[in-house]
């Protein structure tokens, strides 16, 4: 947001067009293999060597992709600007990497208030580190130098104080790792290195398609659109983290009715989070985005209500996505999440050879992503975990009601309008659902 309100639209392109090369690399780089050692570290004997053997490979693939970073860098674009910010920008790889494992190893051992703390210090560090920009301008390339230096910093608390107690992450480096064990992990585990890498690819081939082919004002509308529905997700995604276990363990014991009402509950209140989100955003860019970013950035909000109409989908696909994990279809996932990449890319390409347009990047997105949702549907039925009514009451209710409330504040705009409208229609859904199917909305949430 600083950034946005400091830098001239061409200098934060260009920082946006690298951070973007490094954020795609970075869905490759960790292989997905976070939850492949939260299973193997519950088994094992000897946590420590596990450990120290997950660091090293992480810090592995770390060195290798930062030169692929390097290297598309390089290849892509001719900007001497974006090739320097692709250099130092993409040492975020090796320290990413190595945050990720730490960050597992902390689920793992369920000291999750280790990443927490130090992810809080990082947070605060980088607000102040923005607040200097006010009273000591900087270039965009000393401003990322010490952004990576700050990495760094974060990446030794991690090693030091974000580790649970009577393991010593900072020898991970003496740990012997051998090629074969390696080349087997990944064979093994490939469908989940692909879904991994592909949910975060999905999100970013969008910024590199804008780069290549609109102008470097769309590459800063559509960073700031994107950022917005990337914290949107992060209460969804949150309480999946929660939610998944639970369910993996229902259907493991054969509590079938359990599992599928647990679902219910969950998919009711990602259905409500996805339409508030999505009518708040509808409600309120106008005013807030050209007050975060500044006046420049005022047509930001147009393309910021199209991007959240993914939001609709979103929350209940990643719910559904569980189901198919818990339920041991990930390789059905893997395709899906394929299916909608690819999808999401002709969408783009074909569109913008007919029309310029930051709009047709949107769509494309919430369109691949319907198709993505409508098949999971279609799995889910036949498996019989869902019903045709279910579904389509998902579909007409989400439907109806953004239409209904776009022409309700078209008509009557105000925050009085928004709040007395869904307050009504929470209600109504409370009633109508909640209270026949569960004892209280919290317990989902518990």
């Amino acid at each position: 947001m600083i950034m946005a309100r400091l830098y001239s639209t061409e200098e934060f392109a260009y920082y946006l067009i690298a951070n973007t090369l490094y954020q795609f690399v970075a869905a490759f780089s960790a292989l997905g293999l976070g939850q492949w050692f939260i299973r193997e570290v519950v088994a094992v004997t000897d946590k420590e060597a596990l450990i120290h053997r997950f660091l090293k490979m992480q810090f592995v693939f770390g060195m290798l992709f930062f030169f692929v970073n390097v290297l598309l860098g390089f290849l892509l674009y001719d900007t001497a600007i974006i090739r320097v910010l692709s250099v130092l920008l993409g040492l975020n790889v090796v320290f990413d990497n190595l945050i990720y494992a730490v960050k597992h190893v902390n689920i793992a051992e369920y000291t999750q208030k280790n990443t927490f703390l130090v992810l809080g210090i990082e947070a605060t560090s980088k607000f102040l580190i923005g607040c200097l920009l006010f009273l000591y301008p900087l270039s965009i390339i000393t401003l990322s130098a010490i952004l990576i230096a700050l990495r760094f910093i974060t990446l030794n608390l991690f090693l030091r104080l974000g580790s649970p107690g009577g393991v010593n992450l900072t020898q991970f480096w003496r740990s012997p790792l051998a090629y074969k064990q390696v080349k087997e992990l990944v064979s093994e585990n490939w469908p989940f290195i692909v879904i991994g890498s592909i949910s975060i690819i999905y999100w970013r081939i969008g910024s590199i398609i804008v780069s290549k082919t609109l102008t470097l004002a769309d590459v800063a509308n559509y960073e700031i659109a994107i950022k917005l529905f990337t914290m949107a997700q992060l209460l969804p995604v949150i309480v999946s983290v929660t939610v998944f276990p639970k369910l993996s363990k229902l259907y493991k014991e054969g509590l079938q009715a359990e599992f599928k009402s647990l679902y219910r509950k969950v998919f009711l209140l990602y259905l409500l989070f996805g339409l508030l989100s999505f009518t708040f955003i509808y409600s309120f860019s106008d005013l807030l985005l050209p007050l975060a970013f500044g006046a420049k950035y005022a047509e930001t909000a147009i393309y910021t209500k199209q991007i959240f109409l993914t939001i609709l989908v979103f929350p209940t696909a990643l719910l559904q996505a569980n189901i198919l994990v818990a339920i041991k279809l990930e390789k059905l996932d893997m395709y899906f999440n394929i299916l909608s990449l690819v999808l999401n890319v002709l969408l783009c390409l074909v569109g913008l050879y007919f029309m310029k347009s930051l709009m047709v990047v949107s769509l494309s997105i919430f369109a691949s992503f319907l198709i993505f949702h409508l098949s999971q549907d279609i799995v889910l039925l036949k498996r019989r975990i869902t019903s045709l009514k279910d579904i389509l009451f998902f579909y007409v209710v989400s439907a109806v009601l953004v239409i209904s409330y776009t022409y309700a504040h078209y008509y009557f705009p105000g925050f009085v309008v928004f709040s007395t409208y869904w307050l009504v229609i929470f209600l109504a859904i409370y009633v109508a659902f909640f209270r026949k199917n569960s004892p209280a909305l919290l317990d989902v949430i518990k």
